[in-house]
């Protein structure tokens, strides 16, 4: 069902229908960190637990270099203690009673016992946890627990490395720090690492591909920015953050170009795919590719797809305002947009003030049509 992953990588393929539906596929290669992304109840955590052989599908593979850990055609399922993962859990999962050092050992049974103290060491060492090694989780900050959990699941000596919303319990700051550390880790691991995360921020900080859920379902999965700015389809856009998906028509077609109409504008899009003349849309623009015109002398790139409307609201996000603009009919969406909250006190941009704006036609990106969700004209 799965194909095999190249040297060092993992491949999954899953199918099931309960008691939580499942259509889903990944690959990660060696050295490389994948984000599944998705809400909650989209299946991540279980996909995860089925890597891990916690949990076993209805069908599917799990590939793992050069070794099957799962076939369910042909009746193969290694335990989890075969399959040699390194797990990190969200809730750090450690023995309360046992000091740091203690629970990284514990990992390491698989060496003589005379070794296992220096080599829990060694990783505690390698997560800063140096000179901790004897206090217990509760003696330990909640960022420092989860340094411990990542050493006891690295002194496994995994082939795989799952992250199951790692950073999700402790604070920004200390958030912050353990992506830093993350990071300086993963250049020294030659193994895949799947990351479990809700946050779209974390993915893009951490990940080097991504795959997005949806209800059991793996919708796209890529490099992180081709599935944030090339989104296949209305509901992933959405799941991504996109504001502004609206539906055209094509009417006109060239190599790698197109026009579309779009509230009796037309739009050229610089355009990947085959789209033919006549046929209905939807359409996309992230909010940081639409330039603002200053009104006080011209912008560069305002001849590429200029439009104007009232400022239809403004919202002050510190550094940065989200502005909306009513383009044709009131009532339609607003077009959004962030600038520079300086550049929109520089503009005197406030609610019914007209305004012009340029949408970029590289930025916009057209999609089949979409069933999934509301439309927006």
């Amino acid at each position: 069902m799965g194909a095999r992953p190249a040297s060092g990588g993992l491949s999954v393929r899953v199918q099931q229908q309960s008691p939580i539906a499942l259509d889903a596929r990944l690959q990660c290669a060696a050295g490389e960190l994948l984000a599944l992304v998705g809400p909650s109840g989209a299946g991540k955590s279980t996909l995860l637990r089925m890597i891990a052989g916690l949990m076993t599908p209805e069908s599917g593979t799990v590939h793992c270099a050069d070794q099957t850990w799962l076939d369910t055609g042909n009746h193969i399922c290694l335990t989890a203690q075969r399959r040699k993962v390194g797990f990190v859990f969200q809730q750090y999962a450690l023995f309360p009673h046992l000091s740091a050092l203690q629970n990284v050992a514990q990992a390491c049974r698989h060496l003589p016992s005379a070794q296992r103290h220096s080599v829990a060491q060694h990783w505690l060492k390698k997560v800063n946890l140096d000179g901790l090694e004897s206090r217990r989780p509760d003696q330990l900050s909640g960022g420092q627990q989860q340094r411990v959990g990542l050493a006891r699941a690295l002194a496994r000596e995994p082939r795989v490395l799952l992250l199951d919303e790692p950073f999700s319990a402790v604070d920004r700051a200390t958030r912050e720090r353990l992506y830093g550390e993350l990071a300086t880790l993963r250049r020294e691991l030659l193994i895949p690492t799947v990351l479990v995360t809700h946050d779209l921020d974390e993915a893009v900080v951490l990940s080097d591909q991504i795959s997005m859920l949806s209800q059991g379902v793996t919708l796209q999965s890529g490099p992180v920015r081709e599935v944030l700015n090339r989104p296949v389809s209305v509901l992933v856009a959405r799941l991504v953050g996109f504001k502004n998906i609206f539906r055209g028509t094509v009417i006109d077609t060239s190599d790698q170009r197109a026009v579309i109409e779009w509230r009796g504008v037309r739009l050229d899009v610089s355009q990947r795919g085959a789209f033919s003349i006549g046929q209905a849309v939807h359409w996309c623009i992230p909010q940081s590719h639409i330039v603002l015109h200053r009104a006080d002398r011209p912008s560069r790139g305002e001849r590429e797809n200029p439009l104007s409307g009232p400022v239809a609201g403004l919202l002050g996000m510190g550094d940065n305002t989200l502005v909306s603009v009513q383009v044709g009919n009131p009532g339609r969406p607003p077009l959004y947009f962030s600038v520079p909250t300086h550049v929109a006190e520089r503009n005197q941009l406030q609610e019914g003030v007209q305004v012009r704006c340029s949408l970029l036609a590289d930025s916009i990106h057209l999609m089949p049509p979409d069933r999934i969700g509301r439309s927006r004209r």
